[in-house]
């Protein structure tokens, strides 16, 4: 991340104003996900303006106190902030405090050393191998990954979501087909994983993020809109939902109207799998509960598509009960006829 607008030149003696920032923004939340559980990165939903440092220092083991980065940046940091909360002097003091650029150098040098030395291992997580075990033999694989391909590029535009993306195999499809991708999953390690896959093979077309599609971040900040919510934010051409309809529909108990009005929110076309209730991952999903989704059908996915999309393709995967659909949002071909009407008139 740059703060462009944050550059100005250095002057000699001057303190760095942005240094508890930076631990509330950076440090302290890495250090949460690193030594803690991953998962806690999803403070930052709670508190735009960082993780505070005494809320932090009370989460980590106390074994990060052996880090002497650590120790000073956040557990002593956090003690400094403690001591000095309400006390006008020590504010007058610290606006005059003066700081070498030697030891500015150092202060920058050991912060980042610290965040470099945090690291966490994806693992452990119920998605993140989903990728490289599922129903699918390996014609039929072959078979998903050139239908993806042949639906994408028949959608236009070139901003793709990949909606539970999970190691991004199909994202990089997509990227492939000319799209710029976000790659969102529920799933950190598969998100993790995929990031560090996209990294070392140097791409700058795919993204992968972190998203709870049945729960998206909401808009925070002041009046709500500082931060804008991911529904306000949307303008893919095209949205991926690949091996997700039954885990929305049958985990979280979403009804498939809904799931396709969300899709119709989200961009014009969609390339939507549909998994029906014979294939063996949604046996695993009803292993431990009542089926009561009678209307999750394929008819029923169909009646559902059509009430916002048009169907502008079907296809059987060979040697697998599921379906793939190129979805177009009803609508959008007759204002576009309009649009270029009135151009020409």
């Amino acid at each position: 991340m740059i703060d462009s607008l944050s550059f100005e030149p250095h002057e000699d003696g001057a303190p760095w104003v942005a240094y508890r920032q930076f631990c509330e923004h950076f440090l302290a939340p890495l250090t949460l996900m690193a030594y803690r559980d991953i998962r806690l990165s999803a403070l930052l939903r709670a508190d735009p303006d960082g993780v505070p440092l005494d809320l932090a220092k009370g989460l980590v083991p106390w074994r990060t106190r052996l880090n002497f980065g650590l120790l000073s940046h956040l557990h002593l940091h956090a003690n400094a902030q403690r001591r000095h909360a309400g006390n006008e002097d020590d504010g007058a003091a610290a606006k005059s405090a003066r700081i070498s650029r030697s030891r500015l150098i150092a202060l920058i040098g050991n912060l980042r050393g610290t965040v470099a030395g945090l690291s966490w291992k994806p693992h452990g997580t119920e998605w993140s191998d989903y990728a490289d075990n599922t129903s699918y033999n390996d014609r039929a694989t072959a078979e998903k990954a050139r239908l993806v391909g042949e639906f994408v590029r028949g959608a236009p535009g070139t901003r793709a979501w990949d909606l539970g993306a999970n190691t991004g195999r199909y994202s990089r499809i997509a990227a492939d087909a000319g799209k710029r991708v976000l790659a969102w999953d529920i799933d950190p390690a598969a998100a993790e994983r995929n990031y560090r896959a996209v990294r070392s093979e140097d791409r700058g077309d795919i993204l992968p993020l972190i998203l709870d599609l049945a729960n998206p971040s909401p808009g925070i900040g002041w009046g709500g809109r500082e931060r804008r919510s991911l529904l306000e934010r949307a303008n893919p051409d095209v949205v991926l939902a690949l091996a997700l309809i039954h885990h929305l529909a049958i985990s979280r108990n979403v009804p498939l109207p809904m799931l396709m009005d969300l899709l119709a929110t989200l961009a014009p076309y969609a390339v939507v799998e549909f998994v029906p209730k014979e294939d063996p991952m949604v046996h695993r999903l009803l292993a431990t509960r009542r089926d009561v989704f009678p209307d999750y059908t394929l008819d029923g996915f169909r009646a559902a598509a059509g009430e916002r999309f048009d169907i502008v393709n079907e296809t059987s995967i060979e040697e697998s009960p599921r379906v793939l659909f190129l979805l177009h949002r009803q609508g959008d071909r007759r204002q576009g006829d309009r649009r270029r009407g009135s151009v020409e008139a």
